[in-house]
């Protein structure tokens, strides 16, 4: 690798800012030189990963009711909402000029970024897999695909992020879920305004950026453009992701969750008993409950039975059987009354939202 190619592309359409790194990675040969791009979305959109199911995991009225339109990218992940408070960083290598494990390939990429953030007086870091922190909210992240020839690695820098339009376009259960993911954003997502109390100008942080890439990959970055092919493949690209068939490619779904962070999911579960619907609404971390609601249309008495079975829960991890022994006895020794439901139904709801 003799030279990194840099296309400082700046704001392009919400289609552009997906399609010109397929488009470079699509074209890519033995004479593409390795290239980072970096540009922002003039526009808002929701963009879904290459596995998600369109209606299952984007509210498409609430899409339409906004105005936002939906893309779908061929790198995995989940569906989120980008607009033109994020910078976005692309990066399309060789695949002989990467570390052949995913993980490692995330600890290269992700240190310029991290770095950037610490410049700006923010104590970021990189946690594996591929998430940068500060304390334990995200304020980056990123993925990585083989596309063709070529690995791609995205990801943004978060000047600010709009928590309410993101829990709105997340197809979600119930109101209630949509109301726990509201919360839960606000809680691990962070952004550069929100740690610092102020924005910074978008070409001061992206030259912070261009010179902690040179620093880690150890190259200088140097102003190029895109090539005739790359400019062809793009503009297929460009058709490609605007048609129907490639939005909607249907895919399997099977349970009712939104990773938030690393280590950091919400997950909700409805349950058909004799005595009625349970539905558990479930926050884990790392595994161990951090939060859990439990409603439906059954009776229970006392009034506060599910107050007290929930505080119980809270800290235990879910991925092991004490929990349930925990609620077997407190089912038991609070003699509690509903008709039609035992304790064994809370536990099977509880489980199948933790996927247990």
């Amino acid at each position: 690798m003799n030279s990194i190619r840099l296309l400082d592309l700046g704001g392009v359409s919400y289609l552009r800012s997906q399609t010109i790194y397929h488009g470079v990675a699509s074209a890519f040969s033995s004479s593409t030189p390795a290239t980072v791009i970096i540009l922002y979305p003039k526009e808002p959109y929701v963009c879904i990963g290459f596995h998600q199911v369109l209606e299952k995991d984007v509210d498409l009225s609430a899409c339409r009711r906004l105005k936002i339109p939906v893309l779908r990218r061929e790198v995995g992940g989940g569906a989120v909402y980008l607009d033109s408070d994020q910078l976005f960083f692309q990066l399309v290598f060789p695949i002989e000029q990467v570390p052949p494990r995913i993980s490692d390939i995330y600890s290269l990429f992700l240190e310029a970024p991290a770095r950037t953030y610490q410049r700006l007086g923010i104590p970021a870091f990189f946690r594996p897999t591929n998430d940068i922190l500060v304390g334990e909210r995200k304020i980056s992240g990123a993925g990585v695909a083989i596309l063709e020839r070529a690995v791609v690695v995205v990801g943004n820098i978060i000047f600010d992020f709009d928590y309410d339009v993101m829990s709105r376009v997340l197809n979600v259960p119930s109101e209630k879920f949509r109301d726990k993911v509201y919360h839960t954003l606000r809680q691990y997502v962070t952004s550069i305004k929100r740690e610092l109390g102020r924005m910074f100008p978008r070409e001061e942080v992206k030259k912070i950026l261009i010179e902690e890439f040179q620093k880690v990959l150890g190259y200088r970055l140097e102003d190029g453009e895109l090539s005739a092919r790359e400019k062809d493949e793009i503009e297929m690209m460009d058709k490609k992701f605007q048609t129907p068939e490639w939005i909607a490619q249907k895919r399997v779904r099977h349970r009712n969750a939104l990773k938030i962070t690393t280590g950091i999911e919400i997950a909700e579960s409805m349950l058909k008993t004799p005595g009625g619907l349970i539905r558990a609404t479930l926050t884990t971390k790392k595994g161990y409950i951090e939060d859990l609601t439990l409603s439906g249309d059954f009776t229970i008495s006392p009034i506060d039975s599910l107050n007290r079975m929930e505080g119980l829960l809270i800290g235990k991890d879910v991925r092991t059987s004490i929990w349930e022994r925990d609620l077997e006895r407190f089912y038991e020794e609070y003699v509690l009354d509903s008709p039609g439901l035992k304790a064994q139904d809370f536990i099977l709801a509880i489980k199948k939202a933790a996927n247990q």
